[in-house]
């Protein structure tokens, strides 16, 4: 368990750097450097009062010992001359280890500032090594900072989720161990642990030989390609006790050298993303494809020795993509490898990607005698499934994991599958799968009852497009000029905002113009952003589609165009787009010949009609309920008598009861920590929900910024961009700050209670003045100079209190539109799973 003091002394550690080292993972690498050179010291230390020698710093390299880096009197410029020269050098060392030089291979100080770095290296002079599973603990909550491995499609996989796949598996402690995908080592440490605790007395106490834990330590081995992922992978071992860990900066997918070797278990979250042009694989592997998941499940199940198993987390191209090397892979996984396939819910690698994933459970021997494949699934991971990924009392994994045991530990003892009854998932002979010639991997196609509520044909979109064309290159002007130019800002839920165009002058094709029906789709755009999709409807014979954009004209004997875009819209086919995904630069893109091979459902032109009139009545039910919440105002029926008060003049009279956040450098975003105290801003405001997710500061900062504090009670102003909205401190809140782009006013209770304040500011003739006192260039901004003077209609409190009451009876029933909203939004994604042939859950839209 990590304790605060520890966890205290890595944020610190961080905060100190982020001026000089704002990018995460630099300064993960320079706080990695900086604890294995106090932690040679330490042993050095350790040594001699044993009576032995120093050997780490010894003959030349004594005179870097971190006593003498830390002495007395040393001047800032001479810490930092010493310090950075010492880790250049210290791969030359003759007294350390290979394990340790290749950790400092490369290392090198990213700034010139002596004040940063004594204080840095006083916090690291607070940590002292030993093997202990705190300090491991330590390390991976400074891995988590990391998050996105972006570059490489690769995401930190959370914890529990690798404990649940590591579970499955059970790896034993004379089994070869591999990841050749490791990242920063998590699933091989999980599997240690476990081989731990499986090897342990009631008391805790290991129950392994020394020649075992030894063994242990040389059958745990991972591959990586970043030389930065191979350094985080051995320091992270060398904590949780590996002497001498096995981690090699290895190329799976491109090199030979390894290729004959075989191991026990293997576990992986390989990475989801290719380069752009495609990996370039040798010639070794059974399944040609140039995309990396592709050849990564294909290289775990070639390298399973004969009781070889396996956990795999894959994306959901894997599961059911159409491409000839996708169905030629899932056929081979079905026919020799595959036991289980467990689909997670696509939030689990929130915030860095909402792409949803499934584990993979090989097994060669079971695989062999079984005829059937279980299909289990999560649907709550304890965890919620927005960005800031809270804990919530909901959770799948430990059911699904006795029920994935129950269905394993029948195929080993030859029991009847059918009396393994998984409650969360179905067992499907692999005679059914195979059937339709497509492997397909998605479990509720199986499931007796759904798949049967559609025959509808899956249809490459080649097939029900006549044209099929990628965006113009255009040189853009300004409104004066000929043709505008649509992109992928103009798409806005599901059809073209043509305010937003851009404009031309060059030359244009006519035949580049959109017509009406006309579908465009985001092509080339981060990551999250890809497979947004529009529907043309303007009648403007000018308008063209931009670089980023794919147009797609459907063939209206066979497809509705309104058809198409709810279809578009399912996240279904927005995981099928992403898994076609190639990285380049920091934009994601996907090539036309992918797009034109994705399938999708074809009812009838009739069928499809009637699909689009079900949803659009639900639609305008929706749309009718927001726009009751978007247009409903409370009205306060203004008495000529009541004063006009200024706002300065009804906030409480204590210290800084008005109030803008903090501006400059007093709060940036170098400062925010994963937890600690929330920093309120504008996206709680606008959604009216202070519970919304935020970013954190830590308790130094927390107290720095005291006058930004917040209490409950308190009112919450937007001041630049969507200005004038209001929002109430509720009784339980997080303790936080508030950032710049809002106001907070404290007010005083004897003249105004918060609730009317806020029905009071919201009344037209109060906004109006506000927008004639807002300025700004590019964004709007409330000046709190004039804001302080802006006079509210401000009556009796006891009048106050019967106006409230008759706002908040109208609110009431105001508020039962968001349930509606809420309920016909689940009946549009029933319809659309049902065309699928899928859960609800499976084909909601995004």
């Amino acid at each position: 368990m990590l304790d605060t003091d520890t966890k205290r002394r890595i944020d610190t550690a961080r905060d100190i750097l982020v001026g000089k080292v704002p990018d995460p993972k630099s300064q993960v690498e320079q706080i990695t450097i900086a604890l294995i050179y106090k932690f040679m010291d330490d042993m050095d230390a350790h040594a001699e009062e044993l009576g032995g020698n120093r050997k780490f710093f010894a003959g030349d390299f004594a005179r870097y010992g971190w006593a003498k880096l830390m002495r007395a009197g040393l001047g800032g410029q001479e810490v930092l001359n010493l310090y950075a020269e010492a880790i250049a050098k210290m791969p030359e060392n003759p007294g350390i280890p290979l394990l340790f030089r290749n950790i400092f291979r490369n290392a090198y100080l990213p700034y010139r500032d002596p004040e940063t770095l004594k204080s840095f290296l006083k916090i690291i002079d607070d940590f002292t090594y030993d093997h202990s599973e705190r300090l491991g603990d330590a390390f991976e909550y400074l891995l988590s900072v990391l998050g996105s491995q972006g570059d490489a499609g690769q995401f930190r996989t959370p914890r529990h989720i690798i404990d649940f796949i590591v579970d499955i598996v059970d790896p034993k402690k004379d089994e070869t161990i591999l990841d050749p995908a490791c990242g920063t080592a998590g699933f091989l440490i999980s599997a240690y642990k476990h081989i731990l605790r499986g090897n342990s007395d009631d008391q805790g106490r290991s129950k392994l030989t020394p020649d075992e834990k030894g063994r242990l330590a040389k059958n745990i081995r991972g591959y990586d390609i970043s030389p930065d992922m191979v350094r985080l992978s051995l320091v992270n071992l060398y904590l949780h006790g590996f002497t001498d860990p096995h981690i090699d900066e290895y190329d799976t997918l491109t090199s030979e050298d390894k290729w004959n070797e075989t191991v026990d278990v293997i576990f992986a979250n390989p990475p989801f993303m290719s380069p752009k042009g495609g990996i370039k694989p040798h010639r070794r592997f059974s399944v040609q494809s140039k995309r990396s998941e592709v050849l990564f499940v294909d290289y775990i199940a070639e390298h399973l020795s004969p009781t070889g198993r396996a956990g795999i987390i894959v994306p959901e191209g894997i599961i059911f993509q159409s491409q000839g090397a996708y169905t030629e892979l899932r056929k081979m996984l079905v026919e020799k490898y595959l036991v289980a396939v467990i689909s997670l819910p696509a939030g689990v690698f929130n915030p860095y990607s909402g792409v949803k994933t499934s584990v993979l459970i090989l097994d060669k021997p079971l695989a062999r005698q079984s005829e059937t494949i279980g299909f289990f699934k999560v649907e709550n991971d304890g965890f919620g499934l927005g960005a800031q990924r809270r804990e919530i009392g909901k959770n799948d994994l430990p059911p699904v994991k006795v029920e994935v045991d129950a269905y394993l530990a029948a195929l080993r003892n030859h029991l009847p599958i059918v009396e393994t009854k998984p409650t969360h998932g179905l067992i499907v002979p692999k005679a059914k799968i195979a059937a339709i010639g497509e492997y397909n991997l998605s479990g509720a196609r199986y499931r007796e009852g759904i798949a049967g509520l559609t025959a509808f044909p899956l249809v490459k979109i080649e097939d029900l497009f006549s044209k099929i064309s990628n965006g113009v290159n255009v040189t853009q002007v300004d409104e004066k000029s000929r043709y505008r130019v649509s992109r992928i800002q103009t798409i806005a839920d599901g059809s073209v905002n043509l305010e937003k165009t851009k404009f031309t002058n060059d030359e244009v094709n006519p035949e580049s113009f959109l017509h009406s029906g006309d579908i465009l789709l985001s092509h080339i755009n981060s990551f999250d952003h890809l497979g947004k999709a529009a529907i043309f409807l303007g009648n403007d014979s000018d308008v063209i589609h931009g670089i980023n954009l794919i147009r797609l004209v459907p063939d209206t004997s066979r497809i509705d165009p309104r058809y198409v875009i709810r279809i578009f819209k399912t996240r279904r086919f927005l995981d099928t787009v992403k898994s076609f995904a190639q990285k380049a630069v920091n934009q994601a893109s996907v090539k036309t010949s992918d797009l034109r091979e994705i399938q999708i459902p074809l009812p009838p032109l009739e069928v499809q009609r009637e699909i689009v009139a079900e949803i659009e009545g639900y639609q305008k039910v929706i749309d009718g309920a927001r726009a009751v919440l978007d247009n409903y105002r409370p009205h306060i029926p203004i008495h000529p008598d009541w004063p006009r008060v200024p706002i300065e003049d009804l906030v409480a009279d204590e210290p800084h009861s008005m109030k803008a956040g903090p501006f400059g450098s007093a709060l940036k975003k170098e400062f925010y920590v994963p937890t600690g105290y929330k920093v309120y801003g504008q996206e709680q405001v606008i959604r009216g929900d202070a519970k919304f997710g935020s970013y954190y500061v830590d308790e130094q900062k927390y107290r720095e910024l005291e006058s930004c504090k917040i209490k409950a009670g308190d009112v919450l102003i937007s001041l630049v961009g969507t200005y004038g909205k209001t929002l109430i401190v509720p009784d339980v809140h997080e303790l936080g700050i508030i950032n710049p782009r809002l106001l907070k006013l404290t007010l005083c209770a004897k003249k105004m209670i918060p609730r009317f304040f806020v029905a009071a500011f919201a009344q037209e003739s109060v906004m109006s003045q506000v927008q004639h006192m807002s300025y700004g260039g590019t964004m709007d901004i409330l000046s709190l100079k004039v804001l302080k003077n802006l006079r509210l209609p401000t009556p009796p409190i006891a009048t106050q209190q019967t106006i409230v009451a008759e706002i908040e009876a109208e609110q009431a029933l105001v508020n039962g539109n968001r349930e509606l909203i809420t309920r016909f939004e689940k009946k549009i994604q029933a319809t659309l799973a049902r065309v699928w042939g899928e859960h609800e859950s499976a084909s909601a839209e995004a």
